[in-house]
């Protein structure tokens, strides 16, 4: 998680030298360090492989976290029954079978990373069960007026024993790019007299779909309402002018009940993530989670291992339904039109179609042609990105996806 990777960053002990006021730029470096184990675990109701991540702090000179590979991850509940974990990739570790957490039970994450140092989380107990009702897709303008599509969740806890939430999303968006033709153009002489043909393209490469999963830490709670109902709870905001709402979207919203201290947890590191600098005066200390070493009880280990319910629902949505605009291509597709053979003798066109640079398009208008032409040579050549598709996702329909 995006914060989670803040807070690996955040936390160290650190003295930075600042001068307010002062025109000389300066390098900001770390003084003094410490080294802490960062744990990211969530493990819900679902029946399925679960996943737990492991990183290091890291200093404010190094650009990105340090993974935890060659660790023992496992998953404990009271009954002794364990859950154990492999590394997919370094730092990622996925469950070596499917499970869920069951009401009633206790779960405890267990971690000996490389360097035989052992943690432990406290017992946790998974959390109540709140289903959402509805997710609708509705136009909104944001805080700064601009037009666009909210995402809105709703849910209802009839037992009111829920009343903490926190939200994730995936995205999927359909890509289809303005100048894709049914041919290839192909190389059949490199040197003059050069020569190109035509053959039907080999793949699919004019309807694709990309998947993206949500940043950052989405929370509610309803401790303060009569009832435990989440109404209308905005959790994606998609500006008219975004590319992913070009042709038809879907999302899956999930909804995980916190626990009060899970909650607080999130909430904590959200506000300190959304702050306007890292370097403010008011520096905020470190604040523990549930997580604790077993040999030094003064180490730190940042994180939370969280036991939740969690309860999804997708929907599908057809942007012109809501807004009236479609948005720009995510890249310029500006049409050219290569010269086979220019005043030196050589082909841009034929280098062109030999780097994979530009795709065929259509020809370049002559008699009785509809094209309207373009100064160049005898085709309209497009950017790789505007004809086909699989440069910004995949060809292969995901299994939810209905029209």
């Amino acid at each position: 998680m995006k914060n989670i990777k803040f807070l690996s960053f955040f936390w160290f002990s650190v003295a930075l030298i600042l001068t307010i006021g002062c025109v000389e730029q300066i390098d900001l470096k770390t003084i003094s360090f410490e080294d802490a184990l960062v744990v990211e675990g969530t493990i819900t109701n679902e029946s399925k492989i679960h996943q737990i991540k492991l990183s290091r702090t890291f200093k404010l000179e190094e650009s990105m976290p340090r993974t935890e590979s060659n660790a023992i991850v496992e998953v404990i509940d009271d009954l002794q029954n364990t859950y154990g974990f492999q590394e997919e990739r370094p730092g990622v570790y996925l469950s070596e079978t499917e499970f869920k957490a069951i009401p009633t039970r206790q779960y405890q994450l267990k971690i000996t990373t490389s360097n035989g140092r052992s943690y432990t989380s406290h017992s946790t107990e998974i959390t109540p069960e709140a289903q959402i009702n509805d997710v609708i897709a509705v136009k909104e303008f944001d805080s700064n007026g601009t037009e666009g599509i909210s995402i809105q969740v709703s849910s209802f806890n009839s037992n009111g024993n829920a009343r903490y939430y926190r939200y994730e999303f995936e995205e999927t968006y359909k890509i289809i790019p303005p100048y894709w033709s049914p041919y290839d153009a192909v190389v059949i002489s490199d040197v003059a007299p050069f020569e190109v043909d035509f053959v039907p393209r080999s793949k699919e490469e004019k309807v694709c779909y990309n998947t993206i999963n949500s940043e950052g830490i989405i929370q509610t709670e309803t401790n303060n309402l009569v009832e435990d109902r989440v109404s209308k709870f905005p959790v994606r905001f998609i500006s008219k002018e975004d590319f992913i709402i070009r042709n038809r979207y879907s999302i899956l919203v999930k909804q995980y009940v916190q626990s009060i201290e899970a909650y607080t947890f999130y909430n904590i590191l959200n506000n300190l993530s959304g702050s306007e600098s890292l370097f403010s005066q008011n520096q905020p200390g470190f604040f523990s989670g549930n997580l604790f070493s077993n040999e030094n009880s003064e180490e730190k280990v940042i994180g939370f291992f969280e036991v939740a319910s969690v309860s999804t629902k997708r929907i599908f949505v057809n942007p012109r339904e809501i807004i009236e605009t479609t948005p720009s291509y995510i890249s310029k597709c500006n049409l050219i039109a290569p010269e086979l053979v220019n005043a030196s003798g050589n082909s841009p066109l034929i280098e062109a179609i030999k780097e994979g640079t530009l795709k065929f398009f259509q020809v370049n208008g002559g008699e009785n042609s509809p094209v309207i032409p373009i100064p160049g040579g005898p085709y309209q050549m497009a950017p790789l990105p505007c004809s086909d598709c699989t440069v910004l996702g995949t060809n292969v329909m995901p299994d939810f996806w209905v029209e």
